[in-house]
């Protein structure tokens, strides 16, 4: 049997097509996620004017590069914050009673 032959497409992203409904979702999803940042990570995008494709995609690379700085700075700021505990170290010894009777053998 001889194969057919099947086109490639010559590609699905296209930057200037009208935005899908899809991608609209997702748009606003990640509007409510910015919403939850400290300001100085918040885009300078307005998510309601994103009308394209190529828009979408500009906003939601922006959002998303904004949560994984603020997460990474917050991870910093713990390390930086956190007592540096001594190796084998696990904490106070708590001493109790041991026998019956409440007295230490």
């Amino acid at each position: 049997m001889d194969p057919i032959p099947v086109p490639r497409p010559k590609g699905v992203r296209n930057p200037d097509r009208a935005v899908s409904s899809l991608l609209l979702a997702q748009v606003r999803h990640l509007q409510e996620a910015e919403k939850s940042l400290p300001p100085q990570y918040h885009s300078d995008i307005f998510s309601k004017a994103v009308q394209t494709e190529g828009d979408a995609a500009r906003f939601i690379r922006a959002v998303t590069e904004a949560i994984h700085t603020a997460h990474r700075d917050a991870e910093a700021n713990r390390a930086k914050r956190m007592p540096k505990r001594k190796p084998g170290s696990s904490g106070p010894k708590k001493g109790g009673r041991s026998g019956k009777d409440g007295r230490k053998r």
